[in-house]
């Protein structure tokens, strides 16, 4: 369970606002070694200074070295010192700033409180700037160049310093991102840790069903743990758990990597974390990492859209017919089969409208896939799924919108051939030791690997369908084991 400790220069500082037993000053913090004794602490540290070898420096400083979760960071407070990188879209800041009518050289200067803004239109950036550099308060401000608003400088801002209005921003802001402070533990809460189990309640097609998520809440309950379900609108809640389990289909561009770096910026396990949800959601890298490690896969080339005789190289190194792949696709979606040249040049044209490069593979039918699950490098389920009824691929998407899927098989890992079970481990290895799903074909007596997913699909009833509540069990003593390495 994580206890929050809010520090401050002195008592004085929290005069007005609500009294707590979680609100010590700098020196205690600094001089007291009963704190080392509770390492499940979030400390937010609130000093006016975090100039180097300052107390607010050295009260980051001292709570990474006992094994506390903090923000800011000593990295962040380093980062800040430096000239500022992080680029913001100016479409966002015009959108937002679009009431003023200022000159050229011009300057705003606005507030983000715990990644909050009331500025219309400022919260999304508001948003990026606190997962990026996790400061309590900071004053952002902005410039007008000749054409358009753009971030010139980010500063820690104290908030001993804010007005009246601006405290109330604060206190509604730190209670939101973290309630521990103001609210005393229910009484029957007697979990050693607390897990979040981040999920989309609008996915249509999510990796785990509802009976699964209740499994792995069980399963987390029988360990002594509590997994919490948790939306994307919850992000500033992060800072109240020990762990980060997404359940909910991953993607470089939408919010499961966002929460995945915030909550690895806050000492969180996560699982998948957000290395390997970059490797695994984009086919070109998962297939030039692949080759690089000399993991067989099906024959494939990119094409790159500049390359003026990208036709010429798929024709003469894949044949007809041939897979295409738009990389960062899933269940199927963005995956063509062409049979000739006049299907190639259409599909394309249209592939090409979505990313710079595409993926050419050579089709391998095959009545099924093994999908064989990882867990910290260890072989965890296999399951066998076939192709959808009268289709080449496992999910069919119909011009309708209903998704049909073929039948499936689960199986002891012993009856599963050596060269699958060997092939799969090689293969995530390149990621991690995380949780994977390595999906692959047999081919005349070959293996080769299709794709990893960093965000397996364990359903009910499916891949459970050998070991019951074993596999959820084991997933989440994974978890345990790790909260416990890293010393929480």
């Amino acid at each position: 369970m994580t206890k929050v400790l809010i520090i401050t220069d002195n008592d004085s500082d929290w005069r007005q606002y609500f009294p707590s037993d979680r609100v010590v000053t700098v020196d205690t913090y600094l001089q007291h070694g009963a704190f080392c004794e509770n390492k499940t602490t979030q400390v937010i540290n609130l000093c006016r200074d975090y100039g180097y070898m300052s107390s607010g420096y050295y009260c980051s400083l001292m709570a990474e070295a006992r094994g506390h979760r903090v923000i800011p960071r000593v990295m962040t407070i380093n980062d800040l010192s430096q000239p500022f990188l992080l680029s913001v879209p100016s479409d966002q800041l015009e959108k937002a700033f679009a009431n003023h009518m200022p000159a050229v050289g011009d300057r705003l200067e606005e507030k983000i409180y715990f990644g909050q803004s009331r500025v219309p239109g400022f919260e999304k950036i508001a948003r990026r700037l606190f997962e990026h550099f996790m400061v309590p308060v900071m004053q952002v401000t902005i410039r007008r160049s000749e054409s358009h608003w753009q971030v010139e400088q980010i500063t820690p801002f104290p908030f001993q310093d804010l007005t009246d209005p601006e405290q109330d921003q604060f206190a509604e802001a730190l209670e939101r991102f973290s309630n521990k402070v103001w609210r005393s533990p229910k009484p029957n809460k007697n979990a050693r840790y607390d897990l979040a189990l981040l999920v989309d309640p609008h996915e249509k097609m999510p990796p785990s069903d509802s009976t699964a998520l209740h499994s792995f809440k069980k399963a987390a309950k029988r360990l002594g743990m509590r997994l919490q379900t948790i939306t994307p609108d919850d992000l500033s809640r992060l800072g109240e758990f020990d762990g980060l389990f997404i359940r909910s289909t991953t993607n470089i561009g939408n919010f499961t990597y966002r929460f995945a770096k915030t909550a690895e910026k806050l000492g969180l396990v996560v699982m998948d974390d957000p290395e390997s949800i970059m490797k695994c959601t984009n086919k070109v890298f998962l297939t030039e990492l692949l080759r690089l490690h000399k993991v067989p896969t099906p024959k494939s080339v990119i094409l790159k859209n500049f390359d003026p005789h990208w036709q010429e190289l798929a024709e003469r190194e894949i044949g007809f017919p041939m897979v295409l792949k738009v990389p960062d696709g899933a269940f199927s979606v963005g995956v063509v089969k062409v049979k000739n040249r006049e299907e190639l040049l259409t599909q394309m044209d249209k592939l090409f409208a979505r990313s710079t490069l595409i993926l050419a593979q050579e089709f391998l039918p095959t009545d099924f896939d093994w999908r064989i699950g990882v867990l910290n490098r260890q072989p965890l389920f296999a399951c066998k799924y076939y192709m959808s009824r009268g289709h080449w691929q496992i999910y069919q998407h119909h011009n309708s919108g209903r998704v049909s899927s073929g039948g499936f098989e689960t199986l002891d890992l012993k009856q599963v051939p050596k060269a699958v079970i060997d092939t799969a481990l090689k293969a995530a290895n390149q990621i991690g030791s995380g949780l994977y799903g390595v999906d692959l074909k047999e081919v005349d007596g070959q293996v080769v690997v299709i794709e990893i997913n960093d965000n397996p699909s364990i359903d009910h009833k499916v891949e459970d369908a050998f070991l019951g509540d074993l596999l959820y069990d084991r997933i989440m003593t994974e978890f345990l084991r790790r909260i416990q390495l890293r010393g929480f």
